[in-house]
């Protein structure tokens, strides 16, 4: 099977060996294209994604991507960054933001020196980009947070933004929480609500803009296939976002447990440090451009893709 826009393509991935790059890659080789990855470690990336995918060594912070694995392909995808689920702490803040902000701009400089460069860039961002907004819901126009995430998805997506000065097509995909058992916030959700003791957490009224991988994975090949009315920001997050507490009730009833046992905002705090402002706040993310794309969403329910997700269907 080729690519929708007729033949096989040449990608180059950064970050492919996470779980949204894995079913990337897949993706990408099952419909015939040719994939190159980015990884600070190859043996292991080659280990992890198979012998059709070429490794190349490349470390974001050390220097600007290798030219010669962006020369000629059809499209990069940026998915490379530190992990923010985790306690952050001066060092771990620093990590996050350099990862992205100067990692970005070493990917930029290696697409300057590319040639032939690349038609498009697809780089990840993050709903973080708006901050907390309590129930207003918020679409791709909506001005950036001043929170430390925000901030450092501002950061970002301007280094991202520059490779349209390359003449290169650059789009932003802002993800929300991708609801994938085996990684992110739902695997750690997960073992508390299995055993009966899950709920809303620091009162449950934050709203959780969702989305299933499988939409994930697609919106990314729609982008990287897409025109140029696939630029710029773009919000990769399910029609309807819900509550916390209305995640965590549908979660309950998938897994056939109660949901009912709140989690206070201190106990998360101490839990989690700074980083807890993750699950204590939210933002009500709506796809507007998704939807004037006309993206045909795979799982637009939350109670469905809970479902699919847990292997509950």
């Amino acid at each position: 099977m080729l690519s929708c826009v007729g033949k096989a393509m040449r990608i180059t991935i950064t970050g492919a060996t996470g779980r949204i790059g894995a079913g990337l890659v897949e993706a990408l080789l099952k419909r015939g294209d040719e994939v190159t990855v980015l990884s600070r470690n190859p043996e292991r990336a080659r280990e992890t994604l198979g012998a059709r995918v070429e490794a190349v060594a490349w470390d974001p912070t050390a220097g600007p991507a290798p030219a010669a694995a962006l020369s000629g392909r059809d499209a990069v995808v940026h998915l490379a960054g530190e992990d923010v689920g985790q306690r952050w702490s001066k060092v771990v803040k620093q990590r996050i933001r350099e990862s992205r902000e100067i990692g970005t701009r070493n990917l930029v400089e290696g697409l300057r020196q590319a040639d032939p460069r690349p038609a498009t860039l697809v780089s990840a961002s993050a709903t973080g980009y708006y901050g907390p907004r309590g129930d207003e819901p918020v679409d791709e126009s909506a001005q950036p947070g001043d929170d430390f995430l925000s901030q450092v998805v501002v950061a970002w997506e301007a280094e991202a933004a520059k490779a349209a000065d390359l003449g290169i097509r650059v789009v932003r995909l802002r993800t929300g929480i991708v609801l994938d058992k085996e990684g992110g916030a739902l695997k750690q959700m997960l073992p508390p609500f299995k055993a009966g003791v899950g709920g809303p957490v620091a009162g449950g009224k934050q709203y959780l803009p969702w989305i299933h991988r499988a939409d994930v994975i697609a919106i990314y090949l729609a982008a990287i296939d897409g025109g140029e009315d696939w630029s710029g920001p773009i919000n990769v997050s399910a029609p309807r976002p819900v509550t916390n507490k209305e995640f965590s009730k549908v979660l309950g009833k998938t897994l056939h447990r109660p949901a009912v046992a709140p989690v206070p905002k201190p106990a998360i705090k101490l839990l989690f440090g700074e980083m807890s402002t993750i699950v204590t706040t939210g933002v009500n993310a709506v796809p507007r451009r998704l939807q004037d794309l006309g993206y045909g969403f795979r799982h637009p329910e939350l109670d469905g893709a809970l479902a699919d997700t847990l292997g509950k269907a």
